[in-house]
């Protein structure tokens, strides 16, 4: 087995672990024999998994973004905290972009994604979807059980409330899109179908697809990234592209061949693929300029 093999079966563990069992004792008791030894499965790890000391591509006190921590009702009883950015020298109302997290939550790389987000001339709202379990926790481990208690149905009202909050005139120019990463992306795909016409614009990275019948219900453009490695969620997207365009959603979806689930994460030194990313990146911002400017 060559270096490059090795890694693509250990990033298949990973996945495994991460979206499935989150049995972290199995998982390294696999990985181990998989590398060969202790040292070796720690070494792997250390390039699979993301890096939370990474650094960030637009710092937290980079002089061209404005944020803020902040909250906000999603019902009666109900309410989500968050993370926004917005570029420093905008003037008056922007289009809002909603920041969907991965399974990990509301971590200092979505931050740092939400200030990218900004930079390019929109106010970004990054919600905490575990807000009301007590919000995200530093434990990545953690993070994971959590988001796997949540309520899906809830969760969504959630997304749609907040979607419907920042629209509003008095916070926006009344155009708002979303963008989600992995667990993130299918959430924006569900969004998209509970949103209606609330909802002008939605890309999801690799995100796990709803099902087909439900394609009919989306009102927002659609702009869909998925990882030519990721069999797992490739399964689900082809049927999900499909329904979408039988329905006359406005849909883009692009494969990227020989890139790993998450290339998109540049904490993940073995998962991050730079030219895909750049490419994801560049098209998602003219995605957004389009249907939300």
């Amino acid at each position: 087995m060559d270096d490059r093999d090795l890694r693509r079966r250990a990033i298949a563990l990973y996945d495994r672990f991460t979206h499935e069992t989150r049995d972290r004792r199995a998982f390294m008791a696999d990985l181990t024999r998989l590398a060969g030894g202790t040292a070796a499965a720690n070494a792997l790890l250390l390039g699979i998994a993301a890096d939370p000391a990474a650094a960030s591509i637009v710092p937290a006190d980079d002089p061209r973004v404005h944020t803020i921590e902040l909250g906000w009702p999603t019902s009666a009883t109900r309410k989500l905290k968050g993370y926004s950015a917005r570029p420093a020298a905008a003037r008056g109302k922007l289009p809002v972009v909603i920041v969907v997290h991965e399974n990990r939550g509301l971590n200092e790389h979505i931050r740092d994604i939400t200030r990218r987000v900004a930079i390019e001339g929109f106010t970004a709202v990054a919600p905490d979807f575990l807000s009301p379990m007590g919000g995200t926790p530093a434990d990545e481990d953690k993070a994971r059980d959590m988001i796997a208690r949540l309520d899906l149905a809830t969760t969504i009202a959630d997304g749609v409330a907040t979607i419907r909050l920042f629209e509003q005139p008095q916070r926006s120019t009344g155009k708002v899109g979303t963008v989600g990463f992995c667990w993130g992306g299918g959430l924006v795909d569900r969004l998209a179908i509970a949103a209606g016409d609330h909802l002008a614009a939605a890309v999801a990275y690799y995100g796990p697809a709803p099902p087909p019948s439900e394609a009919a219900k989306v009102k927002a453009a659609m702009l869909l990234h998925y990882a030519g490695l990721d069999d797992r969620v490739d399964a689900m997207a082809r049927p999900w592209v499909t329904a979408l365009k039988a329905a006359k959603v406005r849909v883009d979806s692009y494969i990227y061949p020989d890139v790993n689930h998450a290339f998109n994460n540049d904490t993940a030194a073995d998962r991050y693929n730079e030219a895909a990313a750049k490419l994801a990146w560049d098209r998602t911002i003219a995605f957004f300029r389009e249907y939300l400017k």
